[in-house]
């Protein structure tokens, strides 16, 4: 039997998160305000879709776009903190390609 979806929407964020935490903290080493926007905008799209999944169509609707909308905020500062030479590429590609599935899925709960 198959989890409903905000319970496997939550789980599969979480492990994202997972993926993202070493990220943030070899960024916190040598740039703390990216380290902490990576993070800020990551724990929003857990909450985001947790508030969204409680709410009625249309307002669920706006917390999906502005989780989607932090999930890629979290790519964006992953990929800045690599051109800035703090990560490298290796250390995120796990993490990039997971919020790209993501970001797919959130797009398709968004507009069904």
């Amino acid at each position: 039997m198959r989890p409903p979806l905000r319970q496997e929407m939550l789980d599969d964020i979480i492990k994202i998160v997972a993926l993202v935490r070493p990220i943030a903290e070899a960024v916190s080493r040598r740039d703390r305000d990216l380290s902490s926007q990576i993070r800020r905008a990551m724990s929003s799209v857990g909450l985001n879709i947790a508030e969204g999944f409680g709410t009625a169509a249309g307002n669920a609707r706006l917390r999906f776009e502005t989780a989607r909308g932090s999930l890629y905020e979290t790519q964006a500062g992953i990929r800045i903190a690599e051109a800035w030479g703090v990560v490298s590429r290796e250390e995120t590609v796990a993490a990039l390609e997971a919020i790209d599935v993501f970001a797919r899925r959130l797009y398709g709960l968004a507009h069904r």
